[in-house]
């Protein structure tokens, strides 16, 4: 009992320990004095790709308008530019301002379609692309030919830059490389709240995905929020997916293709500060990501090759972290009893877990000034039992797709 209680809290500890530190060390230590791409498209380049900007939205009418003019004002040919909304059954003034939107900007192509009936963002997303790719000009031709056009999976939320689709779509002139992901930045932080634990968790993804880009082209699973792939490696997404940016993702990078990050292709999406926001959204994520990795399995099974450790290292133990921190801690509990050296270790845990969790329920009742460490462990507490939530959820079986938009700043 004694040794396997050794091999659960040992292997936990290292399971956790290389998904965040050993892991992002190596691909940094890789990425080290790499360029992610030089073959690149020029601005003035007249053979830069038709972009075909596609958008599952759902009462939006806070950031429409935004979202809208943001697109509008991107410096990128206007006649290359195709944009093609659905609206997944939205009842608020949604459709009302996409449709003013258009009357009031004729020259810039909109294709509205306002679905009476929920169905989930992807089938939105799937039902856009076969209209997307029914309409386009020029045909695509082989995966990586010159002919190729891309699509750009935006959401309403998040707000571009007026380079960030040049940025994106620069790469594609290199024909290994099948998706460009943006770099997500949050707005609206304020010291309450969780909005600055998440984007400092963000931040550091922002720079794993990046150096996954430098050392081998795999960034492993986009943003979602902003995101561009050729057209002609774009495949429906299966029903009742949850998280359907990896799987699109992940289905290039299984052809052969590349996926990288652009640290300059810059989006703003505002914050969230309730942590009950956050938590519905992260379960829902997680729940996906089990739908994901159900599907993708056999990349770790054993993960024996570039992409099935990354995918391994950077996605599947952070996926179980919840599960490790509980084997951990119980294991110590057991060790406890049979060696010395555990029990202060067991009772170290246990008030630090009970440390965190009566200050930040002290600073929540009392609204005192944040301690930023009580308030990132508490964050990262919160988040891991999110991911073990959308496990059960997952087990259940995932029956609809369907999501309710996260109110953020």
């Amino acid at each position: 009992m004694e040794v396997f209680a050794l091999i659960v809290f040992w292997g936990s500890v290292l399971g956790l320990a290389h998904t965040y530190v050993f892991y992002p060390l190596l691909m940094r230590t890789l990425a080290a004095n790499k360029q992610v791409n030089t073959i690149r498209y020029d601005p003035l380049d007249p053979d830069l790709p038709d972009v075909y900007i596609l958008m599952s939205v759902y009462n939006e009418e806070r950031v429409i308008g935004e979202k809208l003019r943001s697109l509008f004002a991107l410096n990128y040919p206007l006649g290359k530019l195709h944009l093609y909304i659905g609206s997944d059954c939205s009842n608020d003034g949604t459709a009302a301002l996409i449709r003013a939107f258009a009357g009031e900007h004729p020259d810039f192509p909109i294709r509205f379609y306002d679905f009476p009936h929920r169905r989930g963002k992807p089938p939105v997303i799937n039902a856009l692309a076969r209209s997307a790719t029914t309409d386009q000009a020029h045909p695509a031709g082989q995966p990586g030919g010159a002919n190729s056009t891309v699509f750009l999976l935006t959401d309403a939320s998040v707000m571009l830059q007026p380079d960030t689709l040049y940025h994106l779509v620069r790469h594609f002139k290199n024909p290994k490389i099948g998706v460009v992901d943006a770099h997500m930045r949050g707005t609206g932080l304020r010291p309450e709240g969780i909005s600055v634990s998440e984007a400092r968790y963000l931040d550091g993804e922002v720079r794993l995905k990046h150096w996954e880009s430098l050392a081998w082209g795999m960034m492993i699973g986009p943003f979602g929020g902003c995101y561009a792939m050729r057209a002609e490696l774009f495949e429906p997404v299966p029903p009742n997916s949850l998280v359907d940016d990896f799987w699109l993702v992940f289905r290039v990078l299984e052809k052969g293709f590349a996926a990288i990050n652009d640290l300059d292709a810059v989006c703003l999406e505002g914050a969230t500060h309730r942590i009950s926001d956050e938590y519905r959204r992260k379960k829902r994520i997680a729940a996906g990501s089990f739908q994901n990795l159900a599907r993708f399995s056999r990349w770790v099974l054993p993960p024996t090759t570039r992409l099935g450790f990354a995918f391994f290292s950077h996605k599947v133990l952070r996926w179980f972290g919840g599960f490790l921190l509980v084997a951990a801690y119980l294991a110590a509990a057991l060790l406890a009893r049979f060696n010395y050296f555990y029990q202060p270790l067991f009772w170290l845990l246990s008030a630090s877990a009970l440390g965190v969790l009566s200050l930040h329920f002290l600073q929540q009742r009392f609204n005192l000034k944040p301690i930023n460490l009580v308030k990132n462990l508490a964050y990262f507490g919160a988040m891991n039992i999110a991911l073990m939530d959308g496990f059960f959820k997952w087990l259940r079986g995932i029956r609809e797709n369907t999501w309710q938009r996260t109110t953020r700043e």
